[in-house]
């Protein structure tokens, strides 16, 4: 197993060469950047040497595991992609991290960011999970990093709901190609929480192929520049702000006449028409009736037997 450690350190001739007269332990302690990618490497030792480190570079080895960094308070850049990482932990002093980098690993669950309030950058695209399992985030770290993080990039993660993001108000790049978004009202919502995104990717969600899926995204996202890799034209969407107002007001109006108008109350009396028939608005009475029908009963003898004379 090949574990990085201060004897592998030491042991490299890229370092080697920089030491310029330095003594071992000397030189150590200015290191700032340290590059182990593609080295096969499954765990990391006791580097606490090395603590002024500012960026570590581990990608493309077989790391399971994110151990023995608690050292690195001044860590800023950590780039741990494509290793075989199960578990976001151990990050908890890196207080001052602003980019990590966990792409292509097997991570199920975002957690264990709650600490890191400086990160900026936050990428997670294509984890290697289980058939059927879907990249879920907790709501603390979410929560916790909100105020902070610009670009988050979760691409090709299975992914069919991202409701609880919508508190990163602070995003400035979202990536999420290749996922299972579909709900364009759901999408809508969370965008609208993003006044500061300027550039986004949803290629290759079935959402993509809704009506007018672009038109909607445009108006919703204010200060959008890029969407799915094209540019917006400013004229375009302020023809579409316009459009969109347009309509809204046109649907105001058309509910407004729809609306049931009120009843205009008919007074209604008891009293008998001269004509000697009901009024049709009149109050139907009893007694009202048998007056009509005898006087009905006895004009019409009157015309029998004049017409009979």
């Amino acid at each position: 197993m090949v574990r990085l450690t201060i004897d592998l350190i030491a042991k490299s001739r890229n370092h080697f060469k920089k030491k310029r007269g330095l003594s071992f332990p000397e030189y150590l302690k200015t290191l700032t950047h340290l590059h182990f990618s593609s080295k096969n490497i499954e765990d990391i030792g006791d580097l606490s040497m090395c603590r002024n480190l500012t960026v570590l570079y581990l990608y493309d080895n077989q790391i399971t595991h994110i151990c023995n960094l608690g050292f690195a308070s001044n860590l800023t850049h950590l780039y741990m992609q494509n290793n075989n990482i199960t578990h976001i932990d151990n990050l908890s002093n890196l207080q001052k991290l602003s980019k990590l980098y966990l792409g292509g690993n097997r991570i199920a669950v975002v957690e264990g960011l709650e600490q890191l309030g400086e990160l900026k950058e936050l990428h997670l695209e294509n984890q290697r999970l289980a058939p059927g399992e879907k990249l879920l985030f907790d709501p603390r770290t979410l929560v916790s990093v909100a105020e902070s993080l610009c670009v988050l990039n979760i691409n090709n993660n299975n992914i069919d709901d991202i409701r609880d993001m919508a508190v990163l108000k602070e995003l400035q790049h979202f990536s999420a190609a290749d996922n299972k978004l579909n709900n364009m009202e759901e999408l809508e919502d969370v965008f609208s929480h993003w006044p500061q995104l300027l550039d986004m990717n949803l290629s290759g969600n079935p959402v993509c192929k809704r009506t007018k899926y672009r038109d909607c995204l445009i108006t919703v996202c204010k200060s959008l520049e890029v969407l799915d890799g094209r540019e917006i034209n400013e004229l375009t969407r302020q023809f579409l702000i316009n459009w969109k107002a347009s309509k809204e007001a046109k649907k105001k109006i058309n509910k407004k006449h729809m609306l049931p108008r009120p009843l205009i109350p008919y007074h209604i009396t008891n009293d008998f028409n001269t004509s000697l028939s009901p009024h049709s608005g009149h109050i139907y009475d009893p007694a009202n009736m048998q007056r009509w029908k005898a006087q009905h009963s006895l004009r019409s003898s009157i015309i029998v037997q004049t017409d009979l004379s």
